[in-house]
C-alpha cells in the first residue's frame, strides 16, 4: 500500500483520543473497526501497546511503519456454490456453505493464509479455514462446515481472508442464511453432495448378467 493516503476524519480521532477508556478491547475494537479489519487483534494490540494505548498515535504508527513494506494479496469473492440466495435450511441443520474465490493478483498468495469469521452471525464453532496458496488468477472453492440457528429467520455473517501475519485482505464474504420450519437445503446443496458422493464411487466398465426390461 505504498503511497497510500490515510483519509481520517480528525474531529472523529480527536473523540476517540479523548475517550480515556482503559479498557483494552473496547480499543482494540475501534482500532480494528477504523483500519477496515486490515489487522487482527493481535497486530491491533502490538500498535497500541507500542503507543502506550492512545488510538490516535497507534493508527499513525501502523500507517507510518507497516503500510511501505505490506504487499497485499488481492483476492475476489466469485459466486456462493451452496446456499445461495433465496434457499432456506431448517433450523439446527448441519449445512456446507461453499464460495469460489479468486486471487486477482499478479503474484501467488503467500503460505499459511485463512479464512476468519470476522463478524455477526458465526453459525456453529468453526471460526477459521485454512486456504491453500493461490496463484495469480486462480479460482478455487472454499468451504465451510456450519449449523443453522435454533429459531427461524434472516441472518448474516462475514469472513475475510488473512495472511499467517495476521493481514486481512480481499472482498468481504458474506454468509446470508434464511432459516425456516420445514426449509430445504437448496438445490446447489443437494447437486454438490450427490456430485461427490457419485465421484467416489467405482464406475463399472460394462454390464454383466440379464438385461433389464426384458432387453436381449
Amino acid at each position: 500500500m505504498e503511497g497510500m493516503e490515510v483519509d481520517l476524519d480528525a474531529e472523529l480521532m480527536q473523540k476517540f483520543s479523548c475517550l480515556g477508556t482503559t479498557d483494552k478491547d473496547v480499543l482494540i475494537g475501534e482500532f480494528q473497526r477504523l483500519l477496515g479489519f486490515q489487522l487482527s487483534p493481535a497486530g491491533c494490540a502490538f500498535f497500541l501497546d507500542m503507543t502506550n494505548w492512545n488510538l490516535q498515535a497507534a493508527i499513525g504508527a501502523y500507517y507510518d511503519f507497516e503500510s511501505p513494506n505490506i504487499n497485499v494479496p488481492s483476492m475476489s469473492f466469485v459466486e456462493d456454490v451452496t446456499i445461495g440466495e433465496g434457499e432456506s435450511i431448517p433450523p439446527d441443520t448441519q449445512f456446507t456453505k461453499t464460495w469460489r474465490i479468486q486471487n486477482t493478483g499478479t503474484e501467488a498468495w503467500p503460505p499459511g493464509v485463512c479464512l476468519k469469521y470476522v463478524g455477526g452471525d458465526q453459525f456453529g464453532h468453526v471460526n477459521m479455514v485454512m486456504v491453500r496458496s493461490l496463484e495469480p488468477q486462480e479460482i478455487a472453492d472454499v468451504s465451510v462446515q456450519m449449523c443453522s440457528p435454533s429459531t427461524a429467520g434472516m441472518y448474516q455473517g462475514q469472513w475475510r481472508m488473512c495472511t499467517a501475519t495476521g493481514l486481512y485482505y480481499g472482498d468481504i464474504i458474506w454468509v446470508i442464511l434464511s432459516v425456516e420450519v420445514g426449509g430445504l437445503l437448496g438445490v446447489t446443496q443437494q447437486l454438490s453432495s450427490f456430485e461427490t458422493e457419485f465421484n467416489t464411487q467405482p464406475h463399472r466398465k460394462g454390464f454383466h448378467g440379464p438385461y433389464p426390461f426384458g432387453q436381449s
